[in-house]
């Protein structure tokens, strides 16, 4: 089976940066969303980067203007039938990811991948929910897509080997760098980086440092790109707390028990970058955490 169409579903930041690194590789591109409205905002954002991309020199003009028009924005499901694979990159709530796969099963051709960008939910959960689970393979890319290299290939104990061997050669056309991971909570790198940022945000709820200076020590003291608030920002409060809780609920310990001031703040909508506001506030001038 050879790629040629991709269907994404969500057309968030994560679906709509899956979307733009697929075009701009020649794929045919389907995004998917429950409303218009989300998909024109997605749209503009799909613009930008591939205007990003152009001023780079990463593709012309011309490759520009293809791209769009390989891009099909539409609320109706039923268009992943022309997939040979679908991206499932929607809010990582697991009832909600469930509906979708049951309602996938009804519409994909029978050999299609259908892959989850799920940052931390076991994959086998969902895959039962779907008519060929050995078609059904964890595909984590990070955010940005169109920035972040890395992307996590999980496996079930059902996966096919033919569907992980094409689901990373389709990685590789993306020139991304893809990680082979046993499904484990939280994978790989989430398991190891959001507890460190939970307990960033604990030092904070303690009073211990400010953001800046909890960021600026982890920066400067361990040599690391962003501050760990920061990038909680950048990833999403509410996809921090929901990687947390996932981790405490599959582990079943204490140890990854969700920062109070994470439950608060996405109660609040303070969800950081997307909202505008979280542990820093991005109505004001540019931090530098």
């Amino acid at each position: 089976m050879e790629i040629k169409n991709v269907s994404v579903i969500g057309a968030g930041t994560m679906g709509s940066g899956i979307a733009t690194v697929s075009l701009i590789s020649g794929y045919d591109v389907n995004l998917i969303d429950i409303s218009m409205e989300f998909l024109e905002k997605a749209k503009s954002n799909i613009e930008k980067n591939l205007q990003k991309s152009v001023s780079k020199g990463v593709i012309t003009e011309e490759a520009y203007s293809n791209a769009l028009n390989r891009l099909q924005l539409t609320t109706d499901y039923s268009v992943v039938k022309d997939s040979q694979l679908v991206i499932e990159a929607i809010v990582e709530n697991l009832d909600i990811k469930k509906k979708l796969f049951t309602q996938l099963s009804e519409h994909a051709v029978e050999d299609a991948i259908i892959a989850s960008n799920t940052s931390a939910l076991k994959i086998t959960d969902i895959a039962n929910l779907y008519k060929n689970p050995e078609n059904v393979i964890g595909m984590h890319f990070f955010n940005p897509p169109v920035i972040m290299k890395l992307v996590e290939l999980i496996k079930t104990e059902l996966t096919s080997e033919k569907v992980f061997d094409l689901s990373k050669e389709f990685i590789l056309t993306l020139k991304k760098e893809p990680v082979e991971v046993k499904e484990s909570p939280g994978f790989v790198v989430n398991r190891i980086l959001v507890p460190m940022i939970n307990e960033a945000a604990m030092i904070y709820e303690e009073g211990v440092a400010s953001a800046e200076d909890i960021d600026k020590a982890m920066k400067l003291g361990a040599n690391h790109p962003i501050g760990p608030l920061a990038l909680a920002d950048m990833i999403g409060i509410d996809v921090c707390l929901a990687i947390m809780e996932t981790l405490q609920r599959d582990f079943n310990s204490d140890k990854y028990t969700p920062a109070k001031i994470l439950n608060q703040m996405v109660e609040e909508g303070n969800l950081g970058k997307k909202s505008g506001k979280g542990f820093y506030d991005y109505s004001r001038p540019k931090v530098n955490a």
